[in-house]
């Protein structure tokens, strides 16, 4: 079963295929550099007056920018934001999550992260917090993966081929508790990881925060956090 429409919905080989559309990223290509021409025209057009406001900041950039006669100034706005605007649809287009199910598995493709799961394993699937989450059978982490994605339509298809799908959300969600630094019931080797992830949290590097979180793992934890704390539970 296929759901949806163009991308979002096609088949591949008996599988249903969700992701971003064909309009969807048609608008990012060509909304993001359209969107940086404008602001780039608009401020080749306003930096002269601005220059003359002495209170606005960025004086030496504006007074750079007033200083270019047009139509010079005008050309060089558009290009550098219509750069811009490219550069922002590439971020963008990284960062767009594709969710490929068929009978036997479900491929979750996230920027340049690509991970297979085989039905047989699978326990639930839900969404934490915008992320889609694929429990195992020791109710283990197999899959967390945030991105921009229909829930509706991820439930359909998920559903129309046999899997799992929870609409209330995580099973186990009444299992968790915070972490606090030197819980009696986490190991020294925990703690340490628990705090590392603290740091990359607060940091947002998500590259650390995925990797922390799959060491905490592989010691039987699942973690999630909400607001910058974090919450942890065991597996079975």
């Amino acid at each position: 079963m296929s759901v949806g429409d163009g991308e979002a919905g096609g088949r591949a080989g008996g599988a249903s295929v969700v992701g971003p559309g064909i309009a969807d990223r048609v608008v990012v290509w060509a909304g993001f550099p359209l969107l940086g021409a404008g602001l780039g025209w608009l401020a080749a057009a306003l930096a002269p007056w601005a220059a003359s406001l002495r209170w606005v900041p960025f004086q030496g950039p504006l007074e750079l920018v007033a200083s270019i006669p047009n139509p010079q100034a005008t050309i060089g706005g558009l290009v550098l934001g219509v750069v811009a605007g490219v550069v922002v649809a590439f971020l963008a287009e990284q960062d767009r999550m594709v969710v490929t199910v068929d009978d036997e598995q479900v491929t979750i493709a996230h920027g340049e992260s690509v991970r297979t799961v085989h039905r047989s394993a699978i326990t639930a699937v839900f969404l934490d917090g915008g992320q889609l989450v694929v429990l195992g059978r020791a109710t283990e982490e197999l899959a967390r993966e945030g991105g921009d994605h229909d829930g509706r339509r991820l439930a359909r298809t998920l559903l129309a081929h046999g899997y799992p799908w929870r609409a209330d959300g995580d099973p186990h969600r009444d299992a968790y508790r915070r972490w606090v630094p030197d819980d009696p019931d986490l190991t020294a080797g925990a703690h340490a990881l628990f705090r590392a992830r603290a740091l990359a949290v607060e940091k947002k590097d998500r590259q650390d925060t995925e990797q922390l979180r799959g060491e905490l793992g592989r010691l039987g934890l699942v973690v999630r956090e909400e607001g910058g704390r974090q919450f942890w539970r065991r597996t079975a």
